[in-house]
């Protein structure tokens, strides 16, 4: 009766732990290109980024590297596309990348298996880590032009008709206010890419074509244990249809709307559960790539995304916060100022949302645009010992302190105390943000008379590891010396055996340790998909008669 009964319960766990908005809050991702991550057999092939070919990265050696991603933080990867691309050389090399969909009802054999993939899910749930997958939707690839859909594409999409009729997508469809409102039907139904290599648009308002992404991605999350998932050009395909496509995802989703205009990506958190901040993005670049930026405008995009993101009832689960990824030139590409990049870096991880570090990041990889931010990873050893690895990992321990010590924290929208065209003093308590574009030349002074601490507590800057006391009303005053950030936290909340500043933690919680926050959900997720993968794969009646014999 007891085996029965623990049956019954298992197979009801991925619907009780479903990855949902409030489950990934707590959470920090680790983006990276499968194929330029790390290879199974742990060799180091060469890899030239402007020849954009297949360099030999998989699952299996994502799988390796784990501990790697773990020890600086991070809770969740997020891995680029899985299925099958086009074969072969294009005029823009190979599909290494996986945004050059050809059949998404097969996976990429350059990175492995199912067993492969499955195997990662596994992995990543044993250490109570989510699996993040990027998806295509709004389009198909295609090797000439015009597409040859019947011999190219199968069911439902080897017809012409399974596409919106070709036209190109042109810079002045995109909005640029006050004076261009742009052409949003182009926009959704015209073709991205170009003769070289058309990204034929699929003809998303076909009932039967809706309904096999809807039966296609409730497919992935169950056969691969999926968590989350980020939606490439999510701007493309009407807004309405990504309403359903997320329930039948049955996890969290951010899209990615690629525009500068918090007016024009806030709409898509009322269909999505979340947006990549591409608005906050660019004064976050331009801010503190020199001296000369302007964070001001930083902080005027935050309070605008504050009040319009979510329907104007903020959470900061609604939005991924990022410096890096994929299709943008690299932060340490456009300044060799290591205090601006770390003052850069750290603010994912202090602002509202869900914190993404793109790999290479941490090892000072320097790429431009798009191929040459795409780098093999492997070639700068995973070394450990980088300043800008146990950047990340500071940031990590400061943000999940934070989180032990107030259970309001990730719900709780970031205030700017003081901002100006140089410096941001910005409170999420109890953390405390000290922010300067000044570079390493400065060594700018903080006085913070309404810091809101304890009277004269004892606070640690996790990025340098020194001490701070608040005087005797709460208030900080402090030196970052070399313009370096500077993010306090009670010490009280830092844990003294855990991964940063142990000498000056007096917490004994997990609030910097390496792994999830929600350690006990982590577990029954972790626990509940290991179960029902035994479950399906010899049968529920096999596992009864194991667990009574």
């Amino acid at each position: 009766m007891r085996a029965v009964t623990l049956v019954s319960t298992l197979l009801a766990v991925p619907a009780a732990f479903a990855a949902t908005a409030s489950d990934w809050q707590g959470r920090s991702i680790y983006q990276f290109i499968t194929d330029r991550f790390a290879t199974s057999d742990g060799s180091s092939p060469p890899c030239d980024t402007s020849q954009g070919q297949y360099c030999g990265g998989t699952w299996q050696g994502a799988i390796s590297k784990l501990d790697y991603i773990q020890n600086m933080g991070f809770d969740a990867i997020w891995i680029s596309p899985v299925v099958k691309n086009l074969e072969g050389n294009t005029s823009y090399g190979e599909a290494f990348h996986g945004y050059w969909t050809q059949d998404p009802t097969q996976l990429n054999s350059h990175f492995g298996s199912a067993s492969d993939l499955n195997a990662l899910s596994d992995a990543l749930h044993k250490r109570g880590m989510y699996l993040m997958v990027d998806i295509v939707i709004n389009h198909l690839a295609a090797p000439t032009n015009p597409p040859q859909y019947t011999s190219l594409y199968s069911a439902p999409f080897n017809t012409e008709s399974s596409f919106h009729t070709e036209c190109w997508i042109n810079a002045t469809d995109y909005p640029t206010p006050p004076w261009n409102p742009g052409n949003q039907t182009r926009v959704e139904q015209c073709w991205l890419g170009d003769t070289n290599v058309p990204l034929a648009d699929i003809n998303t308002e076909d009932p039967n074509l809706v309904q096999f992404w809807y039966n296609w991605v409730a497919n992935m999350t169950k056969t691969y244990s999926v968590d989350g998932y980020r939606i490439d050009t999510a701007k493309h395909i009407r807004q309405d249809f990504w309403t359903e496509f997320q329930a039948s995802a049955g996890v969290w989703c951010v899209g990615e709307v690629l525009a500068n205009q918090t007016e024009y990506v806030g709409p898509y958190t009322k269909f999505l559960p979340a947006v990549l901040d591409y608005p906050t993005w660019y004064p976050l670049v331009s801010g503190f790539m020199n001296p000369q930026g302007n964070l001001s405008a930083l902080v005027d995009t935050v309070q605008q995304t504050q009040s319009t993101y979510g329907n104007g009832s903020y959470s900061g689960s609604v939005i991924a916060s990022f410096l890096e990824n994929q299709d943008q030139p690299r932060f340490g590409g456009q300044t060799s100022d290591q205090a601006l990049i770390k003052n850069a870096m750290a603010w994912p991880f202090v602002q509202d949302g869900i914190p993404i570090m793109y790999y290479g990041q941490e090892q000072g990889y320097t790429g431009g645009a798009d191929p040459a931010n795409r780098e093999a990873l492997w070639l700068s050893g995973y070394e450990t010992d980088k300043p800008l690895v146990q950047h990340a990992q500071a940031l990590n321990a400061a943000r999940k302190a934070a989180a032990s010590a107030n259970s309001n924290f990730y719900n709780t929208s970031l205030k700017f105390i003081e901002s100006s065209a140089s410096q941001i003093v910005a409170s999420k308590p109890p953390l405390l943000a000290l922010l300067t574009n000044q570079g390493s030349s400065s060594s700018p002074q903080w006085t913070v008379s309404s810091a809101g601490y304890q009277p004269n507590e004892d606070l640690v800057d996790v990025v340098s590891c020194t001490k701070v006391t608040a005087d005797s009303n709460g208030g900080v005053s402090a030196t970052a010396q070399g313009g370096n950030p500077m993010v306090l936290v009670p010490a009280s909340a830092l844990n003294k055996s855990g991964s940063v500043c142990q000498s000056l933690a007096t917490g004994s919680g997990n609030g910097n340790s390496t792994s999830s926050g929600n350690q006990s959900s982590s577990a029954k997720i972790s626990a509940g998909l290991h179960w029902t993968s035994i479950i399906a794969t010899i049968g529920a009646a096999a596992f009864i008669a194991k667990l009574v014999a």
